[in-house]
């Protein structure tokens, strides 16, 4: 079972790239939704309307529930390759501390989770093309285009690790970025 981790800032196109694929090859793929999402969700709040506290809290539900995802997907769908919408180390970008303390406080090391991953796929934010939709496409989003950008630099700092890492570059056409993913997929899968 692989599992290849779609990230990158917010505005990417993460979400509407797995939903795509994984539509278009059901036979090959299942997309596992941002967990981040979930959670905030559930919580009926945002990261930017949480005190400290509440971030850290947010934050370590939203491990958890990557964990368990993963291997529900994983479970229920054997011989698929699993295309995830961010993997655990997108939650180390959005610790209120730094990424090193978010490991310290899950007990985990970074190594290990780059681990969990086969590949990774990292997309450039339409941000950076002045075309950012901030939370009318993901009412919890909160982060201003810039902060969107700055985002994506630190979610490719820290994936940089990961011995399979590709990019795909922003785009104006959503068609056009998928058919790039689709096409470093294909790749993977040789």
């Amino acid at each position: 079972m692989k599992k290849i981790v779609l990230t990158g800032g917010p505005g990417a196109g993460k979400t509407v790239i797995c939903a795509a694929i994984a539509a278009a090859h059901p036979d090959k793929f299942v997309h596992v939704p941002e967990s981040a999402t979930q959670i905030y969700n559930q919580l009926g709040s945002r990261w930017d309307r949480m005190d400290v506290a509440g971030q850290r809290h947010a934050q370590r539900l939203i491990y958890q529930n990557q964990i368990a995802q993963e291997e529900r997907y994983a479970n229920d769908n054997p011989g698929k390759t699993l295309l995830l919408d961010r993997g655990t180390i997108d939650g180390s970008a959005y610790w209120p501390d730094g990424p090193e303390a978010y490991w310290r406080d899950l007990g985990k090391k970074i190594t290990d989770e780059l681990n969990r991953y086969d590949a990774v796929i990292f997309l450039e934010t339409a941000a950076t093309l002045g075309i950012y939709d901030g939370h009318l496409s993901n009412s919890v989003r909160f982060e201003a285009p810039e902060a969107a950008i700055e985002s994506g630099k630190k979610l490719r700092q820290l994936w940089a690790g990961h011995p399979r890492i590709h990019s795909v570059a922003a785009s104006t056409d959503m068609a056009e970025k998928i058919e790039a993913v689709t096409s470093i997929l294909e790749t993977i899968g040789r």
